[in-house]
């Protein structure tokens, strides 16, 4: 792999997949080569913010048609990004994917692709360093308590619901605590669902409006005591430091690798 890492945006419109060129034009070691949009009605794409452009496609193959780059960038959603990966797995192209919505089977397929081609993957529900670091961290605290809440709250056109994010940190939760919590049942309630979802024990919010890009927060209590734990991303911008250290990780990769946590050293055992 050569010390320039060339990347081209699978989702290249949207407003997360737009953030990733800008970024990838000011990272050292990494050059934006391409885009990629079902919505492309151009074959350039000027990148926001800079004096450059690059190639714009509407998939993925008519892309790999002309150039190859090294790493792609995927934020599209579940339903078109399964797809999106595999294909670019059978062209030999790394990929580092924010898209949110994939099964735990559409997980177990690209990771048996990835495997077979030694082909690097890096599938993460958050790219936030702060949020996974709060992940980590709710896991390390979830020992010590027996009832928790977590509450998640996102920009009004998310279309799925919890986040990735939160039921990535719901799971930490439940590894770290290696049970499920305990939980009130109300005897009345007199609104459905106010209660939230339930995760094994732990009560899941979510919320949708303007104004907002992504909050996650974890309340624990405990008998005459509460710990919550919040991580806010103000902007988009917030995302693209976790997005560029898996763009560099990736390419030595020959196998896919399950959220940022590894990537920063957070997957060893907690205390």
């Amino acid at each position: 792999m050569s010390s320039e890492i060339t990347v081209a945006v699978n989702g290249a419109l949207g407003r997360m997949g737009s953030t990733v060129l800008t970024a990838a034009v000011a990272e050292d070691g990494v050059t934006p080569i391409g885009g990629v949009d079902i919505a492309a009605s151009g074959d350039i794409i000027e990148i926001a913010g800079t004096s450059v452009s690059v190639r714009l496609t509407t998939s993925l193959d008519g892309l790999f048609e002309s150039t190859k780059p090294d790493v792609v960038v995927d934020f599209t959603n579940g339903e078109g990004a399964k797809e999106s990966i595999l294909t670019c797995i059978d062209a030999g192209v790394r990929v580092v994917s924010g898209s949110t919505g994939l099964s735990p089977e559409d997980l177990d397929e690209i990771g048996r692709a990835s495997a077979a081609k030694g082909v690097g993957v890096i599938s993460a529900s958050n790219f936030a360093i702060g949020g996974v670091v709060l992940m980590h961290m709710a896991g390390i605290a979830s020992k010590y308590f027996d009832y928790a809440d977590l509450l998640e709250s996102h920009h009004e056109m998310k279309v799925d619901a919890p986040s990735g994010t939160a039921l990535s940190i719901a799971e930490s939760m439940i590894e770290g605590r290696g049970k499920g919590f305990k939980q009130n049942v109300a005897e009345l309630q007199t609104l459905d669902g106010t209660r939230g979802g339930d995760f094994q024990g732990i009560n899941v919010h979510s919320a949708r409006m303007p104004g907002r890009v992504a909050r996650h927060e974890v309340v624990f209590g405990a008998l005459g005591q509460t710990l919550t734990m919040i991580h806010d991303s103000i902007n988009r911008e917030s995302f693209m430091p976790g997005v560029m250290i898996g763009v560099k990780h990736v390419v030595d990769q020959d196998s896919l690798v399950i959220g940022l946590a590894s990537v920063l050293g957070l997957d060893k055992s907690k205390p």
